[in-house]
């Protein structure tokens, strides 16, 4: 068994679900750039890229697969796939980085990222908003039914606090499209 094939259809499946607030869009326009940014530092960096595979698709899981979570989503994905990789029969190492991972992604919640893994979801997280800013809009004004004013301010702040939160590896992948998207702001 596969175990991230095994994961990433789990994830993906919930993404599919009526239940989903987010829509599909979560997977097609988040997680898959999130695990593509997590393996390219990844290799340059050092991380364990089962690990980050791992944690970059299952960052936002609790979110997808209840709403109610989405305030802490960091601390109830950390338990779903602590949940899941063990039914999985899961190496009980790699489940607690993964963890850890998960609890320390969130740019809007300043937790200490102790190994490179947890940097390097931290950053992923972060680059996926930036190279995706349309489905940022698409949250904004479609699922939190924001004014135009408000969407535009909410993006931005998002934009901010992910550049923030970046090592300065993934500052300088995304540099030209955060300035670009400064200049349109």
């Amino acid at each position: 068994m596969d175990i991230i094939k095994s994961i990433s259809a789990i994830v993906e499946n919930a993404c599919k679900q009526e239940e989903n607030v987010f829509g599909y869009e979560i997977w097609k326009y988040h997680i898959v750039f999130v695990v593509k940014y997590s393996l390219e530092l990844g290799c340059k960096l050092g991380g364990d890229l089962e690990v980050l595979e791992l944690s970059a698709l299952l960052h936002d899981y609790a979110s997808i697969k209840d709403k109610d979570m989405y305030t802490d989503h960091h601390i109830y994905g950390a338990r779903e796939a602590e949940s899941l990789l063990s039914q999985l029969n899961y190496c009980d190492e790699k489940i607690e980085k993964i963890k850890k991972c998960i609890i320390s992604h969130r740019g809007s919640l300043e937790r200490e990222r102790t190994n490179i893994e947890s940097l390097i979801l931290s950053s992923a997280d972060a680059m996926a908003h930036i190279e995706n800013i349309f489905s940022l809009f698409f949250l904004a004004y479609s699922r939190k039914n924001l004014e135009a004013d408000r969407g535009k301010e909410w993006v931005m702040n998002k934009i901010e606090k992910s550049w923030k939160k970046m090592i300065p590896e993934a500052q300088r992948i995304m540099e030209k499209k955060y300035f670009a998207i400064k200049i349109l702001m």
